[in-house]
């Protein structure tokens, strides 16, 4: 049965990168995880969270991801061309317009998030009144994450990318996720005010938090655990996520 805090959500997937680190052709989501292809993972978890409309992102090989995914309960939204991830979640809006809570968005190469870890993520975000919520963590090996600076009152004040970020920052242990909350007026709101004034010249959705923390809202950070949001960016990390995945207990089932 629906819980009250996750009534009303729904799931956007980025899908829509090539994945050059993989050495092949084919994208990186359609890469096989322990005989499936990874995003059928990340498919699974949001569909356990019953949330409703899942949007898939589509756009190196989107007719191939597309097929994959036929018969499954999903929209597709394509980015065409790839300017970033608050470029890509701005294509979804438009599979969206009828919703009124709140929307998770996801990675479809973070095959290893845990349904019950985003069921309280997203309970800490209407818990909170937060007008978006960010997945952290921490480790002794930061490099290539964005880094989270933390307000005095614990809420988040920025992500700063790797590639923008002073070497004082570069320091900082605890990392973006990659996984979002936004309440869906919120993000409606502050999507059109992003620029890319950047190294990557691109639209990033950590400026979405960025810009309504600094309107004063409440932009919570809750920290997870990193195992289970490391992104898969070479055929090493695929297969160590292979092994990984064969020494769990079944993921979906039951009480999440």
């Amino acid at each position: 049965m629906e819980s009250p805090l996750t009534a009303g959500l729904a799931t956007i997937i980025m899908a829509a990168g090539k994945g050059t680190r993989m050495k092949s052709d084919l994208a990186k989501v359609l890469h096989p995880l322990n005989g499936r292809p990874m995003i059928h993972y990340v498919i699974d978890t949001a569909r356990a969270l019953e949330a409703d409309p899942v949007v898939v992102i589509v756009g190196h090989q989107k007719e191939r991801v597309m097929d994959e995914l036929r018969g499954l309960s999903v929209r597709f939204a394509v980015q065409e061309p790839q300017l970033g991830t608050g470029h890509a979640v701005q294509c979804a809006l438009p599979e969206l317009a009828d919703l009124t809570g709140a929307v998770l968005v996801l990675s479809g190469d973070v095959p290893m998030i845990q349904p019950q870890t985003l069921r309280r993520l997203v309970n800490h975000h209407f818990s909170s009144g937060a007008a978006a919520t960010v997945m952290t963590a921490r480790t002794d090996h930061p490099r290539g994450y964005g880094r989270i600076l933390r307000q005095t009152s614990g809420h988040l004040e920025a992500i700063v990318e790797e590639r923008d970020a002073t070497e004082e920052i570069r320091r900082i242990t605890e990392i973006n996720s990659g996984i979002y909350v936004f309440h869906i007026q919120d993000l409606r709101q502050v999507l059109p005010r992003l620029t890319t004034d950047n190294e990557q010249k691109e639209f990033y959705l950590t400026d979405a938090a960025r810009l309504l923390a600094g309107e004063g809202r409440v932009v919570a950070a809750w920290e997870g655990d990193f195992g289970e949001i490391m992104g898969i960016n070479t055929v090493e990390e695929l297969e160590a996520a292979g092994r990984r995945l064969k020494t769990r207990e079944p993921r979906l089932g039951g009480e999440v």
